[in-house]
């Protein structure tokens, strides 16, 4: 076709593009599809047919009537990007009304991919493949994860379970030094470039490369600076992306100066016939408004798309968080975004955190999605900045009914929902488990300084096995500092365990005040069912605290005021302490509980509350009208907290939990 014919049937076919618009607003898009064509018809037809991107329909869309309702559907297949998908105020949907809407076509999986498959595959002896990449040769691409068959595979590592030990003192100086054992790190590790040290120090972690080997003095010399905040005596450690270390079906090593990639499969398993994906990416879809215009992205609903393989990138000095995997973004990141939706999606084999709603996002929604097995984290709101101007400002999120697991597997101390200088927002009707860290966090400030961080609402939630004794000092619900209107509220909490300390249920952390936690059950928490390290004149109601391990409830530090208010729980263990920690000072309200050790029954002359009895503890303006009784549980050896007919915890005041309005709802109810 001369260029001139095919200027003509592009004209063509625009006109009848136009003209159609006035009937129906659905473009689609398809690995069959071409983006000279219109994109109105959903599969090829003589010279018509859908879209073969995902951008050539966004520039279509655009030329719609700003009152239209237009809808881009995406066929079945993989769609491999090369760069991420970029959505501008230009592509805002007109109203809430007439939205944007990109979606999978019915009954079809749509995948938006970071990733490129790797071909050429050799043996090289036994179950050992190898291919060279040219790119990685000449320095234009360095990736850091593969899938293989779909699951994430590990960079060649040592030791290759279990941990080395930091010995003595976590890593110190500018550039961080390391004491290990003689024989745990070879001297020539540091010759590469890029053999990595991960050491996991209490709430967060440290990844950086290997400078220097000095095996006299068995110190490591690390290619950045120390975190002072990150202190843990023999720390455990490991090392990845080890020449000589790939010596696990499943492992794998690129080698960035030659490039070849070694993996070593499992038995008998054929490369050239294997689905082994590397990717290109660290992010796949970005929705950014217009900070100087102040116009943002409105009104675009994503729905039913699948977003997967993305990479993780990392400094030249690498890196020591600070905590939450802070400086990790997301694989689908929006800024001044408002009244959008993120509905029905999955997010899978990513390397980041999933979503990120940062500076400017408002009113958003991201409801009913499937966010698992991921590098980072679920969903992260706002920024660790305080922003004053409204359009700035980040705040308002629904998060609801989304199921949230296995993450952290680059990043452990990344977590379920973050939530940072943000408000108004509600985390509801969720299933979050599997994780390393914190489930849901709430807060950016240490301390009891003034922030826009309140009135969010952490409520129906399903939390459990959260920490996996990987990291210490975490919480399924953590809050940090003044959060006025605040509630953690009808959430089911079980299984939080930590490495050293600070597995705990409930977990109000520096400066958290003016908030409500009630009516949440809370058990099998490794230090205890709910823990406040200092805060101001939080209240603490109708909960149930069941099986905690160490203590039930912990109180850190005494201050002048008010920690909080403890009032009409169920307190019910058979190990530990009822009280743990500081209880100095009296400074907390404490009435109308009902406690049992299941040890000693209801003999009030055993109870011990820290260190006190009963009439002692009264005689300090404790728990007056408490009582030392069976709650009469329905089954709590089966975690049925229910209360029978008669339960002395109802005579006192105690309203029932109801479980089943827990965690995700059917469609019909959202």
């Amino acid at each position: 076709m001369t260029k001139t014919a095919r200027f003509f049937w592009s004209a063509i076919g625009w006109a009848a593009f136009l003209a159609a618009t006035a009937e129906a607003a659905t473009l689609y898009v398809s690995p069959d599809g071409n983006d000279q064509w219109t994109g109105r018809a959903p599969k090829p037809s003589g010279k018509d047919g859908p879209f073969a991107t995902l951008p050539a329909a966004l520039q279509a869309a655009r030329k719609l009537k700003a009152n239209e309702a237009v809808t881009i559907q995406m066929r079945g297949g993989t769609y491999s990007l090369t760069k991420p998908i970029t959505l501008s105020a230009e592509d805002s949907g007109a109203s809430a009304q007439t939205p944007l809407t990109i979606s999978a076509y019915p009954g079809e999986k749509a995948i938006l991919s970071g990733g490129r498959r790797i071909t050429g595959w050799k043996k090289v002896q036994g179950d050992l493949w190898q291919v060279e990449i040219p790119e990685v040769k000449s320095g234009d691409w360095m990736f850091r994860s593969l899938f293989v068959n779909g699951e994430r595979k590990q960079r060649a590592r040592t030791p290759n379970t279990g941990f080395f030990r930091i010995q003595g003192a976590s890593p110190k100086g500018n550039p961080a030094k390391v004491h290990f054992k003689p024989g745990d790190i070879k001297q020539e590790w540091a010759d590469p470039g890029d053999v990595e040290l991960i050491a996991l120090i209490a709430w967060a972690d440290l990844r950086m490369p290997i400078r220097a080997v000095d095996t006299e003095t068995n110190v490591a010399t690390l290619s950045g600076n120390a975190r002072p905040s990150n202190q843990e005596s023999n720390a455990r450690y490991y090392i990845e992306n080890v020449p000589d270390g790939l010596d696990t079906p499943g492992e794998w090593y690129l080698n960035r100066k030659n490039g070849m990639l070694r993996y070593l499969a499992e038995a008998n398993q054929d490369l050239t016939k294997t689905e082994v994906i590397a990717p290109l990416l660290t992010n796949l879809l970005i929705l950014r408004g217009s900070q100087a215009g102040k116009k943002a992205v409105q009104y675009v609903h994503l729905r039913n798309l699948t977003f997967s393989y993305s990479d993780w990138a990392m400094p030249a000095e690498g890196y020591a968080d600070t905590q939450a995997a802070i400086a990790t973004r997301g694989d689908l990141q929006a800024e001044f975004a408002t009244d959008c939706a993120i509905e029905d999606c999955t997010f899978t084999q990513l390397s980041n955190y999933a979503i990120d709603l940062g500076r400017g996002c408002q009113r958003n929604r991201v409801i009913g999605n499937e966010i698992g097995y991921l590098g980072a984290g679920g969903i992260r709101i706002g920024e660790t900045g305080v922003r004053t101007n409204a359009f700035e400002s980040c705040h308002s999120q629904i998060i609801t009914d989304n199921h949230i697991h296995h993450l952290g597997i680059v990043h452990p101390p990344a977590v379920g929902v973050l939530i940072l200088q943000s408000g108004t927002n509600r985390v509801a009707y969720n299933h979050i488990h599997h994780l390393y860290y914190t489930a849901v966090s709430v807060g950016w400030n240490w301390g009891y300084r003034e922030t826009p961080c309140r009135e969010n609402a952490i409520e129906f939630n399903h939390m459990h096995d959260i920490g996996q004794n990987m990291l210490s000092d975490m919480g399924a619900v953590y809050t940090l500092g003044i959060q006025k209107g605040t509630v953690v509220r009808n959430n089911l909490i079980h299984d939080v365990s930590a490495f050293t300390y600070g597995g705990w249920g409930l977990y109000p952390d520096e400066g958290s005040t003016d908030t409500l936690w009630e009516n949440n059950i809370v058990y099998h928490c490794k230090n205890a069912g709910f823990h406040q390290h200092y805060g101001k004149e939080n209240i603490v109601r109708n909960n149930i605290f069941a099986f905690n391990k160490e203590n039930q409830v912990m109180r850190t530090r005494p201050e002048p005021h008010i920690s909080f208010i403890f009032t009409n729980n169920i307190v019910y263990h058979d190990s530990g302490n009822l009280l743990g920690s500081d209880w100095s000072n009296d400074h907390y309200t404490m009435d109308y509980n009902v406690y049992f050790d299941t040890r000693i029954g209801a003999k009030p002359e055993a109870m011990k509350f820290a260190g006190a009895r009963l009439e002692q503890w009264r005689q300090r303006g404790h728990d007056e009208h408490s009582i030392i009784a069976d709650p009469d549980f329905v089954n709590p050896q089966a975690f049925d907290f229910g209360l029978k007919p008669g339960s002395p915890a109802l005579k006192l005041g105690f309203k029932p939990i109801d479980p089943s309005r827990i965690g995700i709802r059917d469609k019909s109810k959202r």
